[in-house]
């Protein structure tokens, strides 16, 4: 047992103390040595590309529904009972096909008739021309009076005029007898018929008349659309800078469930004033269907031109960022640095994204890695083979 203050065991401690440090020297330096490598990481690998830049036009997006350029109601002009019908519920039809025929027999009738006192009244008035020309003589030879004359030519212009009352009740009647047939006034496709052979059917012009069937055309087809203010003066002041007009501009147009504007068609009509309680006024555009694939009813999307072509520079949205409200790209310089760069943005065009502003054509931008990478650091970057988008075609979007 070692006694306090004993110089043999003071020694003795130090040296232990001493030899402990000595040998974890070594140990921290080692430790040391791995810390620092571990602070200096290789720089991150990231792909960089050019921006794409394209000849575009700025287009705005509405949408719309479509309506049929000629939608008739098919209603009977005469009264009488529906003998037939002549197609079949939801068919296409075209101008001049049989689509109803109401019971003639009434109407041929009428139409014999007419004919018969037509001829009753050419007889007479043939009779009273004859005796017309007798009384002239008789009237030279002093044999008849003027007052008797009078009344032989008083007895031919109403004959004649017989004539042409009769005329005109056989026109009607054959007008009559021709409306127990109803076509189609214009080609498209009619819906179901509303009323079944044997009903009474009520015609005329009045609106107690009895609706049979509704034909709404489908090729071409329009798509009707409101837009604001502020679009229309800025169409209005294109159309002054191009020399054009703003109807005739083509348009584009896509259903719900597509993804990109393939159908072409033009603006046909803009109306004639705003509306005070939306500030909105109404457009319509005008499409080819051939195939029928359009439907009235139906809603869509249209893009209208809104600016003259103009050459952008594009991204894939993949290379943007977002900082709160601002959004950014990477920029990588000479020295491999990557630099951070705001940017504002325009609209999508064939999956890639407009530029507005903050970038340069021969920028190199970090377009796979983004998450990888800080300002000012330097990083490892490699040429994307071609474009961002190497596949999109450099033509000018209508």
């Amino acid at each position: 047992m070692s006694v306090p203050g004993d110089p043999m065991t003071i020694s003795t401690r130090t040296l232990l103390a001493a030899a402990t440090l000595a040998g974890l020297l070594p140990l921290l330096a080692a430790c040391g040595d791995s810390g620092r490598q571990a602070a200096a990481p290789s720089p991150p690998k990231v792909t960089v590309a050019k921006p794409v830049k394209r000849s575009i036009v700025d287009q705005d997006e509405y949408v719309g529904r479509f309506v049929a350029v000629d939608a008739v109601e098919v209603r009977a002009r005469v009264s009488g009972y529906l003998d037939s019908v002549h197609f079949t519920d939801g068919q296409t039809v075209k101008q001049g096909d049989l689509l109803f025929t109401i019971d003639r027999r009434p109407f041929k009738n009428t139409l014999d008739q007419a004919r018969a006192n037509l001829e009753v009244a050419k007889s007479n008035a043939s009779f009273t021309q004859s005796d017309l020309a007798r009384g002239q003589q008789l009237l030279r030879d002093r044999t008849i009076s003027e007052q008797l004359y009078e009344q032989r030519a008083q007895a031919a212009r109403n004959a004649q005029a017989s004539v042409a009352a009769n005329e005109a009740v056989v026109h009607q009647a054959e007008l009559d007898l021709a409306f127990t047939e109803l076509r189609a006034p214009v080609t498209g496709r009619i819906g179901d018929r509303r009323v079944t052979p044997g009903n009474l059917v009520t015609g005329g012009t009045g609106g107690s008349t009895t609706l049979l069937a509704v034909i709404m055309s489908t090729d071409p087809i329009r798509l009707e659309f409101t837009m604001d203010e502020s679009s229309l003066l800025r169409y209005e002041r294109l159309a002054r800078e191009s020399k054009t007009d703003v109807t005739g501009r083509t348009v584009k147009l896509k259903l719900l469930d597509e993804t990109k504007f393939t159908h072409v068609g033009h603006m046909d009509f803009i109306d004639n004033a705003v509306d005070r309680s939306s500030g909105t006024i109404r457009g319509r555009a005008q499409f080819a269907n051939p195939n029928g694939l359009f439907t009235p009813g139906m809603f869509a999307r249209v893009q209208v031109p809104a600016s003259m072509p103009y050459d952008a520079l594009m991204l894939p949205d993949a290379a943007i960022g977002t900082e709160q409200a601002r959004k950014l790209v990477f920029v990588v310089d000479n020295e491999n640095v990557a630099r951070q760069r705001y940017v504002t943005l325009g609209p999508v065009v064939d999956d890639l994204r407009v530029i507005k502003s903050g970038l340069a054509p021969d920028d190199r931008v970090v377009v796979n890695g983004l998450m990888r990478v800080r300002d000012s650091q330097k990083v490892t970057p490699s040429e994307e083979a071609g474009s961002p988008q190497a596949s999109v075609p450099s033509t000018k979007v209508d």
